[in-house]
């Protein structure tokens, strides 16, 4: 390692700091939701005998099932680290939204079997006008709840969050699909057409899902923070660049809510370890002031020793025209 010494800052302030209790309300809201659409959606299944409706009630048991383990997942991130958790435990969000990806692939794949079942053995439909409004009103309870879930979450950048919300405007893009085919089937007559829009509807859901489990694959393999938040470091390290000041081996990622970043400050081997950590604590409160929920690591070194250049693996990206 080259010389000098490594400071780290684990502060972190505003909204998204895991401190916040109020996360696990949307949680509890996302719940209750889904109760009053199951029973919404079971309730216009069995007044209509549609398919269609039936695999959008489907889908509401998978709401459920994902909300619960939200609920689990931002109450396990929300606690602060410990002696076996340095980093806090913001990647239990991670989890969170790869299972809700691979339980939307599950309701696909009923989705699906049931309406080939259908498909192959027609049955008429009863009560559609009934039935429709009962669907349209439960549609209504998840669009409003998923959008408010995806706002929090881009809010708190929370992945939980934004899963439970991305999965709710699933849902209602389910939910409206079938409301189209079973009112068509009522105005045509035509009852297979019944099953061929419950299949579509779940190869819309396969693409949203595996979306969703690449998202969160990608978190879970520490990759970099946005090219947004990257660019507001490196904003603040070019003011601070100068013929004795560089930089280099910036490294970021994130974990839940929490952002991290390391990148090593090149300074004047003949500075004494004060002068460099004043220089360091600016830069540091900088980024701090810029960015909520960042824990910054430093590492000083003297600029003119070759081995300074030579104590990283990745060098990273150290220029802001390196984004272009």
């Amino acid at each position: 390692m080259g010389t000098g010494h490594s400071h780290s800052d684990s502060h972190s302030h505003g909204a998204g700091s895991h401190d916040d209790p109020s996360l696990t309300r949307y949680a509890w809201l996302s719940i209750a939701a889904a109760i009053v659409t199951i029973g919404l959606k079971f309730s216009a299944y069995l007044m209509t005998g549609s398919v269609g409706l039936l695999s959008d009630a489907a889908e509401s048991i998978v709401n459920l099932i994902a909300a619960v383990i939200a609920l689990v997942a931002l109450t396990i991130a929300a606690r602060p680290a410990d002696e076996r958790h340095h980093f806090g435990h913001g990647k239990a969000e991670y989890f969170s939204a790869a299972i809700e990806g691979l339980m939307i692939l599950g309701a696909a794949a009923l989705i699906a079997v049931s309406a080939v079942q259908r498909l192959m053995d027609p049955q008429p439909l009863e009560n559609i006008g009934f039935g429709l409004l009962i669907t349209l009103v439960a549609t209504a309870i998840n669009g409003g709840v998923g959008l408010l879930l995806i706002r929090r979450g881009a809010e708190h950048r929370s992945a939980t969050l934004a899963a439970d919300g991305r999965h709710l405007m699933t849902d209602v893009w389910t939910s409206g699909g079938v409301i189209i085919g079973v009112l068509l089937v009522g105005i045509t007559g035509w009852l297979p057409l019944d099953s061929i829009v419950a299949i579509a509807v779940a190869l819309n859901i396969v693409f949203i899902g595996l979306r969703l489990v690449a998202s969160s694959s990608s978190s879970l393999l520490d990759a970099a923070l946005p090219e947004t938040d990257i660019a507001i470091i490196l904003a603040v390290l070019d003011r601070y660049r100068s013929d004795d000041i560089d930089f280099h081996g910036l490294q970021t990622r994130a974990a839940g809510r929490t952002r991290f970043m390391t990148v090593h400050v090149l300074v004047p081997g003949s500075w004494t370890v004060q002068a460099a950590h004043e220089v360091v604590e600016m830069i540091e409160g900088e980024i701090r002031a810029t960015m909520d929920g960042v824990q910054i690591t430093t590492h000083v070194e003297p600029r003119d020793d070759p081995r300074s250049y030579q104590d990283i693996a990745f060098e990273g990206i150290s220029r802001t025209d390196d984004l272009a």
